[in-house]
């Protein structure tokens, strides 16, 4: 394997970067939209996300990685021909699911509102975002395809400018449906028609920004085309796959990767369900919508930046394992997963402690409305970003050495025990900390069943101390210096103290987990951006 494509670290260092810059795009639009129709707006727009998020887990989510994993597998017996025909079948079969799920939010949107949502006036922004499915679904093969190919660069670009234009759709669309709401609300008499009109305006971002993400993926491959041209002339095999063989082949590589995303994503779905009912019954009907809406908009958003590095390790080392499983470089895989796993580490324990201590100002800074119940939120659930960065990437490691269904057993089995825990604790009173404390259950155990079916199928002996132990201690350090620079300056403001920690915070963590050898000069050349630290680590003789 080339230099350039084994490098799986930079280029899932390359995805990290632009998914996090995505879900930093993503807060700085709630901003606007939160001001505009408040956390009722939020809780509206949350439930028909939630229904649209089941709605591309069936059409594509499952695309890219498997689409990815397919194209790997063909490019490393030099099958050109055939990894072309991978990308036409899956083109077909992203066609129909999209249109597919299309239909049903277009067509069945107020039933889905009303019977799964348990919000009726949800329905609006649900059929607004109907039309992404079908853009977003053809989107998944173009960078399922790129990423089977060893690279990362179209998938990130693509992600930036898709999110730059739901900003600016959903900002926009925010405002003027907003206004048009309290126009229809004052004439039928009912307040919520603007916050219910607001959310529909925002779900007109995820289907502009859809579109433009699409457009510059087609001109990629556009120009990718000749290359490809090229390449098939020298294909190893004279013999070229046919298509119901390539369906075949993508067909049991989706399914079971579907039934393990849709599995480990369905909870909150059955969060808002489950929630939304006993509340009612509780007598909390007036304010669940509410509550949801902080849960959703300011809690979930913040928690979910940070854990778009495990979804990009996810997406790099799949195809990397692929390759190395049809070689039978069982050694090389180890390394690989092992590398991952404490790159992906050495991010989730401080933006889990970050989260923790910075929790108030980065609230107040980026948010109106309740400010005390997100701050109580983050404090009790940020460490979910350490459970579900395991958990996703042990699953993408799983799906990579052939063991398809073992993630969807054990998300099933979680799935479960967090429901009934759920419950039960909803019924003792615990209210949204209940939903909080479940999905933190869920992912401890994905991360512990994963780990053992590792362990049992590759022969994998977990590193903990460079890996967990370390970055724990240097996130606790870090925390600390935090907590107390906040104190220091409390009366500056929560910018400053945000912009301060942060700054302060990344330095504090380095120093001591290069000092303590969590990291070494190895790993920071393997990183994006590590050779710059690693120079500024000997001027310092940190190493």
């Amino acid at each position: 394997m080339k230099k350039k494509k084994s490098n799986f670290i930079v280029q899932g260092g390359i995805l990290a970067m632009a998914g996090i810059l995505s879900r930093i795009i993503g807060i700085a639009r709630r901003f606007p939209m939160q001001h505009i129709f408040g956390d009722k707006g939020n809780g509206y727009y949350a439930a028909a996300y939630s229904v649209y998020s089941i709605m591309l887990i069936i059409s594509c989510y499952s695309l890219p990685l498997a689409v990815s994993k397919a194209v790997s597998a063909k490019i490393s017996k030099r099958q050109y021909k055939s990894a072309q025909r991978v990308f036409q079948c899956a083109m077909v079969f992203a066609l129909l699911m999209g249109g597919v799920t299309f239909f049903v939010c277009e067509f069945l949107g107020d039933f889905l509102a009303e019977h799964v949502m348990e919000e009726p006036m949800g329905a609006l922004a649900l059929k607004v975002l109907g039309p992404a499915l079908l853009t977003v679904s053809v989107m998944g093969v173009f960078r399922g395809y790129f990423q089977g190919l060893g690279t990362m660069m179209p998938t990130a670009v693509s992600q930036i400018l898709e999110q730059i234009f739901v900003l600016i759709g959903s900002i926009a669309g925010t405002y003027v449906l907003y206004n048009y709401g309290e126009k229809v609300g004052a004439l039928l008499h009912n307040e919520d028609f603007a916050p219910a009109y607001g959310a529909a305006g925002a779900s007109i971002g995820p289907v502009l920004g859809s579109v433009i993400g699409l457009l510059f993926l087609a001109f990629v491959y556009s120009l990718y085309r000749r290359g490809t041209r090229k390449r098939s002339a020298h294909d190893a095999n004279g013999r070229t796959d046919s298509y119901l063989h390539i369906f075949k082949l993508i067909i049991l590589t989706i399914v079971p990767v579907l039934m393990s995303t849709t599995v480990y994503n369905i909870s909150d779905v059955i969060d808002t369900k489950i929630f939304g009912s006993i509340m009612i019954q509780k007598g909390f009907g007036d304010v669940k919508t509410d509550i949801w809406g902080v849960y959703t908009g300011k809690y979930k958003v913040l928690v979910n930046v940070p854990i778009a590095l495990a979804n990009a390790m996810c997406a790099s080392i799949v195809p990397v394992l692929t390759q190395l499983m049809v070689r039978r470089e069982y050694g090389r895989a180890r390394e690989k997963i092992g590398q991952a796993m404490r790159f992906t580490m050495v991010v989730a324990f401080p933006s889990a402690v970050g989260l923790t201590v910075l929790a108030r100002p980065i609230v107040t800074l980026l948010f109106k409305g309740e400010v005390d119940m997100a701050v109580n939120m983050l404090h009790l659930g940020s460490v979910s970003v350490i459970f579900f960065a395991v958990s996703t990437l042990t699953n993408g490691v799983l799906q990579g050495i052939n063991r398809m269904r073992i993630p969807v057993r054990n998300a099933a089995v979680a799935l479960f025990i967090h429901v009934v825990f759920l419950c039960v604790t909803l019924e003792m009173g615990m209210g949204i900390n209940a939903v909080i404390f479940a999905n933190i259950l869920f992912g401890a155990i994905v991360c512990v069943l994963n780990a053992m079916a590792i362990r049992k199928y590759l022969r994998y002996r977990q590193e903990l101390v460079r890996t967990f132990i370390i970055p724990a201690i240097a996130s606790v350090v870090m925390g600390i210096v935090i907590g107390v620079l906040s104190m220091v300056l409390s009366k500056a403001g929560s910018m400053a103290i945000v912009s301060a920690g942060i700054g302060v915070g990344a330095i504090v963590y380095f120093v001591v987990l290069i000092l303590l050898k969590g990291i070494n000069e190895r790993d920071l050349r393997s990183m994006p951006g590590g050779r710059k630290v690693l120079k500024i680590a000997k001027k310092f003789r940190l190493l």
